[in-house]
């Protein structure tokens, strides 16, 4: 939608036949396409392409982008890929930047850093400008937890609970098109988060208190462990400090919610 404020011709692809009815709805040419299977050549000669599509839960490669990049035609002017601040790995809250070195410890962080060799080793070889932004969890506009508050879900104690980090949605899109459009950006990793560090109990408590929702239940870091599922505490298990210092700087970002507060009142 940002880059059609802008004037810019946009395609969009995607498997979801409601995906598709939603890049429509916008205005962009909607295109489908399923990497789960062989597709056919895509023409994308000098365009920014924005690649935001999960590995199969498989495995320890993104084959789904392999296929992409097996069926390029033409050199992009730039591959945007959105990875996850997961390929860092748990670092029990210490601070993490572009330069510490990855240690994905889940099947999921894994595949994304796979992802993200896969993608620079083709863009090298094909001499095509690369970014890649690594995002943390988003929140936004039907992105908020109301639900979970609603079922009276529980959260982690807060003086177990670990820091955590976290994009508004509009300030994700806003990096977006700087990664896409700024000279800066060629070759280069951002991590992209607000600054804040709210554990996800403080997160939840904000929300359940902007939203006149009741807040969560507490339970021990112990007893998360044995309730949880294992998807849940895959994320509860891992901690660290996301520094965006190089996305502010390099790309000139104005955060339009670096306050969780106003991030929050602007979502609900």
């Amino acid at each position: 939608m940002r880059w059609l404020t802008l004037t810019h011709g946009v395609r969009g692809f995607a498997a979801r036949a409601e995906s598709l009815r939603q890049i429509a709805g916008i205005g962009a040419e909607s295109v489908p396409l399923n990497l789960d299977q062989t597709p056919a050549m895509i023409d994308l000669d000098g365009q920014v392409v924005y690649y935001a599509v999960p590995p199969a839960p498989v495995g320890d490669r993104d084959l789904r982008l392999e296929r992409l990049l097996e069926h390029i035609v033409g050199r992009p002017r730039r591959f945007v890929y959105l990875s996850t601040t997961g390929v860092y790995g748990n670092r029990d809250g210490g601070a993490v930047d572009e330069d510490t070195p990855p240690a994905p410890q889940t099947e999921r962080a894994v595949r994304r850093l796979a992802a993200e060799t896969s993608l620079r080793e083709w863009a090298d070889s094909h001499a095509v400008s690369w970014c890649i932004l690594r995002v943390p969890g988003i929140y936004g506009p039907g992105r908020l937890p109301v639900e979970r508050l609603r079922r009276g879900e529980p959260a982690i104690d807060p003086r177990e609970a670990m820091p955590g980090n976290r994009i508004h949605v509009e300030d994700l899109v806003t990096v977006c098109v700087a990664a896409g459009a700024a000279a800066a950006a060629d070759g280069r990793i951002y991590n992209v988060t607000d600054g804040t560090e709210d554990s996800l109990t403080a997160y939840l408590g904000r929300v359940a208190r902007l939203g006149n929702l009741p807040p969560p239940p507490l339970i021990s870091l112990s007893d998360a462990r044995e309730t949880l599922g294992a998807l849940a505490w895959s994320f509860l298990s891992e901690s660290r400090r996301v520094d965006n210092r190089r996305m502010l700087a390099e790309l000139g970002i104005r955060l339009a919610f670096d306050d969780l507060d106003a991030g929050i009142r602007s979502s609900l």
